[in-house]
């Protein structure tokens, strides 16, 4: 399974595009939507900087390998809207915190759960401190999630 353009287009706003290179709320040097590696597996490193071009190209790139990442941990029937949520939260965190949710627990017991959305709000801190911007982020994958 792929990430859907809503999936796509969640990431872009949440992420931003930015061409040079920053370090994120925790530090991590990052460019484009999010990326902290290059497809040749080097780091991001602060004076970096990329097109718009680029931008697209490394997030297809790492779209593609986050679905592939959480494809074989998902072991119930989803559809391409929940698919694409879980990516855009595997994106964000990590798939081994996906791995080790109970978000993935309740979507592998019954992926029309409506408690599901209870625990991708769950995940809205950074640092130890709640972000209003990954609150709105949870919600938004958890709209799309159950998306009809």
């Amino acid at each position: 399974m792929e990430i859907n353009q809503s999936g796509i287009d969640l990431v872009k706003k949440f992420e931003g595009s930015r061409l040079n290179a920053y370090l994120d709320s925790v530090n991590v040097p990052t460019i484009g939507y999010g990326a902290t590696f290059y497809e040749n597996g080097n780091k991001v490193k602060i004076g970096d900087k990329i097109s718009q071009q680029r931008a697209d190209e490394l997030l297809t790139y790492h779209l593609n390998l986050f679905a592939k990442g959480i494809t074989p941990l998902i072991t119930s029937k989803v559809n391409s809207n929940q698919f694409s949520a879980l990516v855009s939260f595997a994106y964000n965190l990590g798939v081994g915190n996906l791995k080790n949710s109970t978000l993935l627990k309740k979507v592998n017991a019954n992926p029309n759960d409506t408690s599901i959305r209870d625990e991708f709000i769950k995940w809205n801190r950074a640092g130890g401190n709640v972000l209003a911007g990954l609150t709105r982020r949870r919600n938004a994958e958890a709209d799309l999630y159950f998306k009809v």
